[in-house]
């Protein structure tokens, strides 16, 4: 089966979310980290995370609320966050204190492959990314490949890019890790389209508009559209 990543904002509400999110499907829940300056996130994520700051949510606040809803899912919480947040907290102090939380593996949007190497995280890979440094990703990579499939910033798009078929393929030929595609799904096909090619995806700013707009119940049934979608034989999506 395919798995499904979804990507939520830390904050009071995570647990009720995560929980939603999981019943309607999901596999793993990514935890994103609010930051005054991301360099990836699009703009609905880049609000969700000016809502949090002002609510107060803060590095230590964000770990709590993994505890918290640790306490209410089974599955695999990974926080997203930015080098920036880790040098001012510690990496050590950082990876042990989401270990205790229940984290499961982290991912540093914008630290790049080759620094920290002794920093076990999720890696990043997108279009541009040249077959030696996919290698060398996949080598150093917590459990999974986050394959990105724009060169730019999340948020969702109405078609696939051109270049995920290549980039999967690319990656393909040089590790058998998991594949997990993200940045820009956002409807029940583009899920199932990029699960074709690769071993999961990933939606972030969707489910972040979906929690936000809908509360748990709307995102669960969204979550629950995408699961569907992608568990439906290929030959009957779009059908």
């Amino acid at each position: 089966m395919k798995r499904l990543a979804v990507y939520l904002m830390a904050g009071p509400e995570l647990p009720s979310m995560a929980e939603a999110a999981v019943e309607g499907g999901a596999d793993l829940v990514e935890v994103g980290f609010p930051f005054s300056d991301p360099l990836a996130d699009g703009p609905i994520i880049r609000e969700a995370a000016h809502r949090a700051l002002a609510a107060g949510m803060r590095t230590a606040g964000c770990l709590a609320a993994v505890a918290a809803t640790r306490d209410r899912v089974g599955v695999p919480l990974v926080p997203m966050t930015y080098a920036a947040l880790l040098e001012r907290y510690g990496y050590e102090r950082f990876v042990g204190d989401a270990r205790a939380a229940g984290a499961s593996g982290i991912i540093v949007a914008d630290l790049p492959v080759d620094a920290m190497p002794g920093l076990r995280r999720i890696q990043l890979v997108a279009p541009t990314t040249p077959s030696d440094r996919i290698a060398l990703a996949a080598e150093r990579t917590d459990g999974w490949l986050y394959l990105v499939m724009v060169a730019g910033v999340t948020g969702p798009r109405r078609e696939l890019p051109d270049g995920l078929r290549d980039l999967a393929h690319r990656a393909r030929a040089v590790t058998g890790v998991p594949l997990l595609a993200g940045f820009g799904i956002a409807t029940p096909e583009a899920a199932a389209g990029v699960a074709s090619l690769t071993d999961g995806v990933v939606v972030g700013s969707a489910a972040v508009r979906a929690a936000h707009r809908d509360g748990p119940r709307g995102l669960r049934s969204f979550i629950a559209s995408l699961r569907a979608a992608m568990d439906r034989p290929a030959a009957a999506v779009g059908s």
